[in-house]
């Protein structure tokens, strides 16, 4: 129950963080960030497979597929804004 508790805080207090520092980082600077939080959800995902591998409880491996699950949607949708955004900088044949 108490790493329960400790896994619960970590989200927590993780989510806060990253949603203020996101908030904060002007227009220009999305894209190279963008890609940051593309390696990190890549490295989140391969993390949360491994905790598959091991003996644990039935709600740290459903932590474990929440984990997956939002990691694999940020790294969709990073991919996705990064596609559209250099796509702004082709030219256009007609």
């Amino acid at each position: 129950m108490a790493d329960l508790l400790l896994m619960a805080s970590v989200l927590a207090v993780s989510s806060v963080v990253g949603y203020v520092l996101i908030s904060r980082v002007p227009p220009r600077l999305h894209t190279p960030l963008m890609s940051m939080t593309n390696a990190v959800s890549a490295v989140t995902i391969l993390g949360a497979l491994l905790l598959f591998a091991l003996d644990t409880t039935v709600c740290q491996k459903a932590l474990g597929a929440s984990a997956i699950a939002f990691a694999a949607f940020n790294l969709v949708g990073g991919f996705t804004i990064t596609d559209r955004m250099l796509k702004m900088f082709h030219r256009h044949h007609e």
